[in-house]
């Protein structure tokens, strides 16, 4: 992610227009079906009005009736910070830019599957960059250049460590998902309510290892006959799932899974669950890399 951007005041009112600086720095909402993106599907990349980071990718836009863009996934979740809003006297979750602190919108989770995410943006917060201004930008090419796995497999200390030293993996994430619940901390997820499981996102170079591959390893790695636990640790944040993004996916884990259950390497059958990829929310930070900094590992 690019390094924070900081302005004064006097500056951002210099740089944005007046609907922008309303809604970006002093977290204005832009009246329903006005927006200049709120019936808009051109192909190309959504970014931020304030810094230029890209958000969102316009297959990721729907049409939910509410008069503002939507979308349903992020380009990344590093992208974005969260922040409880109570100024309608009830609870909704803030969306702010994590490079330049701007209020884009709220987030919900009344959007389609797989996400169910509904990500409200203001349009003053949004510019928009055209497909071939996208790919000349390199906005493509660094998507298409590495692919995303995510797994768990139990406590994510030792998952990332096992997944990051093998060979093809470019980087590793710990984070939450599978569940409902909107920027869960980590006290959240340990309650086993929020439905969300102790996850690493992978991001991997297809040219050296493949998808396949890294679902044999994953299953190397962890017990994936145990319901809902792995070694000394117990709840459904602790239960083995394979987080699919896109259906080839889902159809190479479905095999790998059908030859590890026909292998007899296990006598009880496999409880990974196998379900779609949804929204991905990076833990704190000191639960990344953390055999690198402490160097133990859960079991």
């Amino acid at each position: 992610m690019p390094d924070k951007v900081k302005k004064t005041e006097k500056e951002w009112k210099a740089t944005l227009t007046p609907e922008q600086y309303d809604v970006m720095r002093k977290c204005g909402t832009e009246r329903p079906f006005t927006g200049k993106y709120n019936d808009f599907w051109e192909n190309g990349v959504y970014v931020c009005a304030g810094c230029g980071t890209p958000l969102f990718l316009s297959d990721a836009k729907y049409e939910h009736g509410t008069g503002v863009p939507s979308f349903a996934a992020p380009v990344e979740e590093k992208s974005f910070e969260y922040r409880d809003d109570y100024s309608l006297l009830t609870k909704r979750i803030e969306v702010r830019c994590a490079v330049c602190g701007a209020h884009l919108g709220h987030i919900f989770d009344d959007g389609p599957a797989p996400t169910f995410l509904h990500y409200c943006v203001n349009s003053a917060a949004l510019d928009f960059k055209p497909e071939a201004q996208a790919k000349a930008a390199g906005r493509e090419t660094a998507t298409a250049a590495t692919e995303t796995a995510t797994f768990a497999a139990g406590c994510f200390w030792g998952v990332e460590h096992k997944l990051g030293k093998f060979p093809g993996v470019v980087s590793t994430v710990v984070g939450y998902t599978g569940g409902k619940s909107v920027n869960p901390t980590y006290e959240e997820v340990c309650t086993d309510r929020t439905g969300h499981a102790e996850a690493v996102q992978v991001t991997f170079d297809p040219k050296r290892v493949s998808y396949a591959e890294l679902v044999r390893h994953f299953f190397g790695i962890h017990d994936p006959t145990q319901v809902d636990r792995q070694g000394p640790d117990h709840g459904t944040q602790y239960r083995s799932a394979i987080f699919f993004h896109g259906e080839a996916q889902r159809e190479t884990a479905r095999r790998i899974m059908d030859e590890v259950e026909k292998s007899g390497q296990y006598k009880k059958l496999l409880a990974t669950a196998l379900v779609p990829a949804s929204a991905f929310y990076e833990a704190e930070e000191y639960h990344q890399k953390y055999y690198e900094k402490h160097g133990v590992v859960c079991y």
